[in-house]
């Protein structure tokens, strides 16, 4: 038994030893940092990609809540961000990703909901926006 019981922790010891110490990290932390939207997909009946007021760019997200956008024309604005965690049940437990930011020089302000949003690894992480029938799905990575 001594035996099974040391091979057993041996094994779990190398197992997070050798992966990645993110997954121990809260959303609010494991954002931080320099991310680029690779990709946005859009799954469901209408809707339209264009009407996204980020579809494209790099955001640095800062440790105190707020963030630099530049968008792919070199437009850079300052905003915030929020993560909130809520509770639907026991198992669904969905973290929704809110941004607002503002570019100075022209005065125009862009704001995005996301309801949804999951890490699926270090360097990448989608966040969904529930429109009606169709649901856009954004794709960060750093």
């Amino acid at each position: 038994m001594k035996k099974i019981y040391s091979t057993s922790l041996l094994i779990s010891l190398l197992f997070f030893s050798g992966c990645s110490k993110d997954i121990l990290k809260s959303y609010d932390e494991r954002i931080i940092g320099d991310w680029q939207i690779t990709e946005v997909n859009r799954v469901g009946f209408g809707g339209n990609t264009d009407n996204l007021p980020f579809k494209d760019g790099t955001f640095t997200f800062k440790r105190d809540g707020s963030l630099t956008y530049t968008n792919s024309t070199g437009a850079v604005y300052k905003g915030s961000w929020e993560i909130v965690k809520k509770r639907y049940d026991e198992e669904d437990v969905r973290r929704s990703l809110q941004i607002t930011a503002v570019d100075f020089t022209n005065q125009n302000f862009i704001s995005e909901y996301y309801d949804d949003m999951n890490f699926t690894g270090t360097n990448h992480f989608k966040a969904n926006i529930i429109k009606n029938f169709h649901t856009y799905v954004t794709h960060f990575r750093r």
